[in-house]
C-alpha cells in the first residue's frame, strides 16, 4: 500500500534498497546516454527481436504442420540474430551492463516494497493431536510416492488408520470417507493428487473434522500454497503429533469441492484428452491450435456476481482464492486461502499482438483478472469439459460456483518450511518515500502517526 503521509517510519533497510534501486536505474539510463543513438538502436533492435520472437511462439502454438516448425526456427534464431547484432556493433558489453543494472534495480525495489508489507500469513491455532485418524493413499499418485517414502507404514507408526487404494478397479473415496467417520474417525487425510484431495477435504468440511494434507501427488499445488515440504510427503505426517490448525475457503461447483481451481476453455479441452495424463506436453501443443484459434469448443459467457459479464473467452479459470497478480495464467501460488472470495482470470487472445501484450500482466487487454462470490459460466452447449484441480469432467450449463468461507480445518505441521513471500508489483509512490525519507534521531521529533 502507499503510505498514507511522511509520518511512517522507514527502517534503514527499506531506504537504501530504494535508493540503490533508483542509482542503478539511473546508472543504466547513463549507460545508453553515453552510448548514443548507436546504443539506443541496438537496443532497440533488442527490444522487436523479443516481440518477433514472442509472435514466433504465439505462432507456434496456435498452428500445426510446417508452419508450426518455421515459428520454432523464427523463435530459436532471432535471438541469436540479435546478439550478434550487438556483438557487430560494438555495443554488446555496454547493452549487458545496462540490462544488469536494470535487473539490479528491480531486485533492489522489489526488495524495498517486500519490506514493506505487513507479516503474511494465515492465523494458526492449536489443537489437540487425533485420536483415530484415517488416512486415505493411492500408492499410483505422483509416480508412487507413497511406496517410495513409505508413507503408509510411517502413518501406521503414528496411529493412523491407513486405506490404499490399490485394487484392480476404481474406489469411491467419498462412500470410504464417510464410512471412516460414521466409524468414530477424528482426522480425514488423503496422500494423493489435489482432486482426491478436494474431494475428501470436502467431506472433512461437512462433518467439521481436521483434513490432513499428504503431498504425495504430482504437482501438489494445495499442498505448495499451505507451505508443507513437496520434496518429503512424509514431512507432512508430522501433523499427527505436532501439529496445528489453519481454517481455509473451499470452492464449490455444482455442488462439488476444490481445492485449487475450476478451468474452462482451451486448458479445459486439454485436460479432457484421454491422452493427458500419459502425455501432458504433447497433448497440449496438439490441442492448443484448435482451441486457441476457435474452431473446437463451446463459446462460452462468463457472469461475476450478476454485474460483469465476459463475453467468449478462450480460457477462464476461477480459483479458491485470487492468484498473485503478475501470473496471467493462474500457475504461481495465493498468498492467502481464507479471503472468502474466489479468483477469477478470463484470456481472450486471437492474435499474436493480444498474446505478446499479456507480459503487461494484469493491464493486458486480452486479461481480465477480478474476484468474486459467484460466477456462473453459460454456453451454447449443454455441457462443457471442465478441468477441476486437475480433472476432466464433462458439467451440464450453466455452471455455478461460489466459496465456502473458512469451511475447511487443515492440520499442518508445526515445522513446515511455510509458503515464500509472492514479488510485489513496483510501487513507484512507496519506492520513493522510502528512499526520500530522512532516518530521525533517537528522541526527535514527533512520534509516527498511527495507522
Amino acid at each position: 500500500m502507499t503510505p498514507e503521509g511522511p509520518s511512517l517510519p522507514v527502517p534503514a533497510s527499506q531506504r537504501w534498497l530504494a535508493r540503490l534501486a533508483y542509482a542503478a536505474a539511473l546508472g543504466a539510463v547513463a549507460m545508453l546516454i553515453t552510448g548514443g543513438l548507436s546504443s539506443l538502436a541496438v537496443l532497440t533492435a533488442g527490444g522487436l527481436g523479443l516481440v518477433v520472437t514472442l509472435a514466433a511462439i504465439w505462432w507456434f502454438l496456435s498452428n500445426r504442420g510446417a508452419l508450426r516448425w518455421v515459428c520454432a526456427a523464427v523463435a530459436v534464431a532471432v535471438p541469436i540474430a540479435v546478439v550478434v547484432l550487438y556483438i557487430a556493433r560494438g555495443q554488446f558489453w555496454s547493452i549487458v551492463l545496462a540490462l544488469l543494472l536494470s535487473a539490479l534495480a528491480v531486485t533492489s525495489a522489489r526488495a524495498a516494497l517486500v519490506l514493506a508489507r505487513p507479516p503474511s500469513g494465515m492465523p494458526e491455532r492449536e489443537a489437540p493431536p487425533p485420536a483415530r485418524p484415517f488416512l486415505i493413499m493411492n500408492p499410483r499418485s505422483g509416480g508412487g510416492k507413497v511406496g517410495q517414502f513409505a508413507l503408509d507404514a510411517k502413518a501406521a507408526a503414528l496411529g493412523a488408520e491407513v486405506a490404499l487404494l490399490d485394487g484392480p478397479g476404481p474406489t469411491d473415496v467419498a462412500a470410504l470417507a464417510r464410512t471412516a467417520v460414521a466409524d468414530g474417525a477424528d482426522l480425514l487425510g488423503v496422500a494423493g493428487g489435489d482432486g482426491t484431495q478436494a474431494l475428501v477435504a470436502g467431506i472433512a468440511a461437512d462433518h467439521d473434522l481436521p483434513f490432513l494434507v499428504v503431498s504425495a501427488g504430482t504437482r501438489n499445488h494445495f499442498a505448495m500454497d499451505l507451505g508443507l515440504d513437496r520434496k518429503r510427503p512424509d514431512a507432512g505426517l508430522d501433523a499427527l503429533r505436532d501439529g496445528v490448525e489453519i481454517c481455509l475457503d473451499l470452492g464449490l461447483i455444482g455442488g462439488r469441492t476444490f481445492v485449487n481451481n475450476a478451468s474452462f476453455g482451451a486448458y479445459a479441452e486439454v485436460v479432457q484428452s484421454p491422452a493427458y495424463r500419459d502425455d501432458k506436453r504433447g497433448t497440449t501443443l496438439r490441442l492448443l491450435p484448435e482451441t486457441l484459434s476457435g474452431h473446437q469448443g463451446p463459446r462460452l459467457v462468463v457472469r461475476i456476481d450478476g454485474e460483469v459479464v465476459i463475453e467468449a473467452p478462450k480460457a477462464v479459470l476461477i480459483s479458491n482464492n485470487p492468484y498473485e497478480f503478475g501470473d496471467p495464467i493462474g500457475l504461481g501460488r495465493r498468498p492467502r486461502l481464507d479471503g472468502g472470495v474466489l479468483g477469477v482470470i478470463a484470456i481472450t487472445v486471437d492474435n499474436a499482438a493480444q498474446a505478446v501484450e499479456l507480459l503487461r500482466g494484469r493491464h493486458a487487454g486480452g486479461l481480465r483478472t477480478l474476484v468474486a462470490h459467484e460466477v456462473v459460466v453459460e454456453s451454447d452447449a449443454p455441457r462443457i469439459p471442465v478441468g477441476i484441480d486437475g480433472e476432466a469432467v464433462l458439467m451440464p450449463t450453466p455452471v455455478r460456483l461460489t466459496i465456502r468461507p473458512l469451511a475447511l480445518r487443515v492440520r499442518v505441521p508445526r515445522g513446515r518450511p511455510g509458503v515464500p513471500r509472492s514479488k510485489p508489483p513496483i510501487d513507484l509512490a512507496l519506492l520513493r518515500h522510502q528512499a526520500l525519507t530522512v532516518a530521525r534521531l533517537a528522541g526527535s521529533g514527533a512520534a509516527p502517526a498511527r495507522r
